[in-house]
């Protein structure tokens, strides 16, 4: 059986030991066809330490209440392990306040959200929301919607060649009518980490606030909202090693508290009578309903992991994974890389001949490597650069060097059946 190698890393994280971290996962001791797992698709979503897990069970094991409303012991164990998570990460975005943290079901919603309770207050016909051509369809189809409803125009930045933002174009799209600019921290089909700090500034300047979609940021890099001054930053729990169904929207309080809800039901209010409803306070006004609790507990137990990793040294793992994929797959005869940004994070995505992405994907998988194909849910970028799709291969804190030669040898095994590729 082929033996998937790992080492400890050297260099400037030299205490990471990314062959202690993999022990953390235990998915990662799975076989697949007969062949050890070399899980390559984490912008999908990664892999669960054990920590996480034990925390989600333990919760079901021994607090499984409703939270804030119970008087009795299970729903004050429940509410304080509810909202030690969201403490958790108010340090981990080193967000001002706990009341800016916003519990939803993932970035997703995180933005359908600020569209709607923001944009929907905001957007007047004949005004401008402004995103750029490398977005993830969750950041396109909720302006839309709210654009087509209020009669606003959305406005594309463009992207070059290399997969990086056109930084004049950005500017000149900064006009009067501009009320919202929603950006990505990384892009999920390139790999491109814009200067967000920069376009941050540039849109403050002209008193536009700025909402960021950090799904593929907040995994890889430190996070700190009040240096950034982002007004809004969305993310997934499943992306950062915590539960599916679970996210986070952080917003500037003064921006949360005059927006309306988004959802209205149970916990989202202090009274209720048939004639008029008064709301609670940040964050529960967004919170309505019984909410994903265990699930919540199982991203603050995320948290605390990577936390306990250093982020980091992680970033400086990833990087040096990342570059090592690069220089190895660009020496591979027929494959090219979509996308050469100035800066890049995590992710590499590519064409390799003739070959399909799918069947590609697919004879990989007979190799035990998982990569995700296909357009990415970012079907503009596809179109941007004139393919159909593309095999991205992306990385998390348990990657090595030695599964970038596995794929390599994977793509190998593709050029063999595809003869001419």
């Amino acid at each position: 059986m082929r033996q998937v190698k790992t080492a400890e890393c050297n260099g400037p994280a030299e205490a990471f030991d990314v062959a202690r971290v993999r022990e953390d996962f235990p998915i990662l001791g799975e076989s697949v066809h007969g062949k050890p797992l070399v899980y390559l698709d984490n912008a999908a979503t990664a892999q669960k330490p054990r920590s996480v897990i034990e925390r989600v069970a333990g919760y079901y094991e021994t607090e499984n209440s409703n939270i804030h409303r119970g008087v009795h012991r299970l729903s004050e164990l429940a509410t304080r392990a509810y909202e030690d998570a969201r403490g958790a990460v108010r340090r981990f975005l080193n967000a001002a306040q706990d009341r800016e943290i916003v519990f939803v079901r993932g970035a997703t919603e995180a933005i359908n959200l600020v569209a709607r309770c923001y944009g929907g207050v905001n957007l007047e016909a004949g005004d401008e929301v402004v995103i750029s051509a490398m977005e993830h369809h969750s950041n396109i189809v909720p302006w839309q919607l709210i654009c087509q409803e209020k009669g606003a125009v959305l406005r594309v930045i463009p992207v070059d060649d290399r997969g990086d933002v056109v930084m004049e174009a950005y500017h000149r799209l900064l006009g009067p009518r501009t009320r919202i600019v929603a950006l990505p921290h990384v892009s999920n089909a390139l790999g491109t980490v814009n200067p967000i700090k920069e376009m941050i500034a540039d849109a403050h300047r002209a008193g536009i606030p700025v909402l960021i979609d950090g799904a593929q940021g907040a995994p890889h890099a430190a996070v700190d909202v009040q240096d950034l001054d982002c007004d809004f930053y969305a993310f997934s729990s499943h992306k950062l090693y915590g539960p599916t169904g679970v996210g986070v929207l952080y917003g500037k309080a003064g921006l949360l508290e005059a927006m309306p809800p988004y959802q209205g039901g149970g916990d989202m209010i202090l009274t209720v009578s048939f004639e008029a409803t008064e709301y609670n306070a940040l964050p529960y006004k967004f919170e309505a309903g019984t909410p994903n609790i265990a699930g919540v507990i199982g991203l603050g137990a995320a948290v605390e992991y990577l936390t306990g990793l250093g982020i980091e040294a992680v970033a400086a793992h990833e990087d040096r994974v990342l570059a090592y994929a690069v220089e190895r797959l660009t020496c591979v005869p027929g494959l090219r890389l979509i996308g050469t940004p100035a800066r890049r994070a995590s992710l590499v995505s590519f064409i390799f001949g003739d070959v399909h992405a799918h069947d590609i994907g697919t004879i990989l998988d007979q190799e035990g490597i998982a990569v995700r194909t296909g357009h990415h849910c970012a079907m503009p970028v596809m179109d941007r650069f004139g393919v159909p799709a593309t095999v991205r291969a992306s990385f998390a804190c348990y990657n090595t060097e030695a599964e970038v030669d596995v794929l390599a040898e994977g793509l190998e095994r593709v050029r063999r059946l595809f003869d001419g590729v």
